[in-house]
């Protein structure tokens, strides 16, 4: 017969046996086992993606390229019909791509136009026309090679102003360079920047491709000439000579001739879900073994993946 309070020291004894504390450790790898497969998981998912932006991204180089060459295909095919404007789209593996190109010449070029075109566009953006006038000759001494003898006023007036930088002296690399000119409003700026280039080398604008905006900036036009011309222009080329005569004094700062220098487009749109677009300027060549030359590339991509996705992914 057991003893009166065998039973409990038994119990005891087993109690002290260490297989709990071999369950508890073994929950514990456990634990630590899932939370790296969950993390593993994550990072597994992170690298497709990453990989699938990255792939997206070489895709997108070539059908970028690819809109360009047709653009130039189509501008040069035939020099008699030289077409500066136009649209189109393709499909090129798993995404739909559109394509849209303009003359450069639809926009005003802050190392060719004259004051009175520069003030115009100032002006037509709500600046003074006392302030549009300053702001024209700002960008004009801004290009102006300095003075070959004695103190350069322009650089002068950016000291005096504790600017930490003289003006270029030479033409605008790019249409940001914009906002370092002195005195303009950044505003002012921002709002201009779309409808201005560095890349036409034309004093005048082309009154068919150019914006309204950009027809508005044209010395004299008012708002009642305004819609007559966009009206007039909407006849095809056919009637550029009436459109000109049309401008009046303005026919000065005006051309019918898209130049050699095109803006492209191009905006993609992948199966997934993932947008991206590119802009890119081209001289288009008339000689030589390339039809094209880029004077500018720039893209907007959209690195985003659809939520539902990666929910997927993860389940």
């Amino acid at each position: 017969m057991p003893m009166p309070g065998q039973h409990l020291l038994t119990a005891i004894r087993r109690a002290r046996r260490p297989d709990g504390f071999i369950v508890v450790a073994v929950l514990w790898i456990l634990g630590a086992l899932a939370t790296l497969a969950s993390i593993y998981a994550v990072y597994v998912v992170d690298t497709a993606v990453a990989f699938g932006v990255h792939d997206d991204r070489l895709k997108a180089e070539g059908m970028v390229k690819a809109g360009v060459e047709l653009t130039s295909y189509l501008i040069t095919a035939k020099p008699e019909q030289r077409e500066t404007q136009g649209a189109f789209v393709l499909r090129m593996g798993q995404a739909n791509v559109a394509v849209d190109f303009r003359s450069e010449a639809a926009r005003i070029d802050l190392n060719a136009a004259p004051k009175e075109l520069l003030a115009g566009l100032f002006t037509a953006f709500g600046a003074s026309p006392a302030n549009a006038e300053t702001y024209a000759d700002r960008v004009i001494g801004w290009r102006k090679p300095p003075a070959e003898a004695g103190a350069d006023p322009e650089s002068n007036a950016y000291r005096t102003a504790g600017l930490r930088y003289p003006p270029r002296g030479g033409n605008f690399a790019h249409v940001g360079e914009l906002s370092l000119v002195m005195g303009l409003p950044p505003l002012l700026v921002e709002r201009v920047q779309p409808f201005v280039t560095v890349y036409s080398g034309q004093a005048q604008v082309n009154v068919f491709e150019a914006a309204p905006e950009v027809l508005a900036a044209l010395p004299g036009m008012t708002p009642d000439r305004l819609p007559a011309i966009l009206a007039q222009r909407r006849a095809g080329p056919q009637n550029a000579q009436a459109v000109l005569a049309a401008l009046g004094a303005a026919q000065a700062s005006a051309t019918a001739e898209g130049g050699k220098t095109i803006r492209v487009h191009v905006r993609i749109g992948f199966d997934n879900g993932r947008r991206m677009s590119s802009e890119v300027v081209i001289l288009t060549l008339d000689e030589g073994t390339d039809p094209y030359y880029v004077l500018s590339w720039h893209d907007e991509l959209d690195d985003s993946v659809p939520d539902a996705r990666a929910r997927t992914v993860l389940r």
